[in-house]
């Protein structure tokens, strides 16, 4: 009988967090990895995403992330952490992560889902489900925030039904000229009690 496991990520799994995040972010994580290799820092993007995702203190890394264990075997991941008032210093390393940035400073003090990935082969099982439910469940009954891309209706679709509404959009900047455009979506989910305020109104 199949067996579905939530466990804290450990340094040793960083090779496939940097897989899972790259899916997650649909190749963007991959593109921003792809600098380091181009500044001959490192030979492949999945070896820049491998050493950050073993950073011990770097937001978004190992100790951020809770893997889904189906089996035994990794078949999805969660990152998140409180988003500090630090996130409001940062200066964008490219255009590109501008919008972003500007969407994490409106949710200061929430905690941020920075990834929520499972391997394709393993959708349709409920991981993402129990992953969301226990990065909602890590807040403490706080704030949750996360950004999720204006065509991904599957992403979008899974948000809304555990609660999450859109704070705000962004439109992205394109990686390439040929890139096809979208908006950054802003969702959040509010304190329960706010939920309730909401609702009652």
């Amino acid at each position: 009988m199949a067996a579905l496991v939530l466990r804290p990520a450990t340094r040793a799994d960083a090779a496939e967090l940097a897989i899972l995040v790259d899916i997650a972010s649909h190749g963007f994580a991959g593109w921003l990895w792809s600098g380091a290799v181009a500044a001959g820092v490192c030979d492949t993007a999945l070896e820049r995403g491998r050493a950050t995702m073993r950073e011990d203190a770097a937001p978004g890394a190992w100790p951020d992330a809770t893997v889904a264990d189906w089996n035994g075997e990794i078949t999805g991941v969660a990152i998140g952490y409180r988003l500090e008032d630090s996130v409001r210093a940062i200066a964008a390393p490219h255009p590109v992560i501008a919008p972003l940035l500007a969407m994490q400073r409106q949710v200061v003090g929430s905690r941020f889902i920075d990834s929520l990935a499972v391997y394709r082969q393993h959708r349709g099982k409920g991981i993402g489900q129990a992953l969301l439910a226990d990065q909602i469940a890590s807040a403490c009954g706080e704030q949750v925030s996360l950004i999720t891309e204006s065509h991904n209706e599957a992403a979008l679709g899974l948000y809304s039904a555990h609660g999450f509404i859109e704070r705000a959009r962004l439109a992205a900047v394109p990686l390439f000229e040929d890139s096809k455009r979208h908006d950054w979506v802003l969702m959040t989910l509010n304190r329960p009690e706010e939920r309730g305020r909401k609702h009652n109104g």
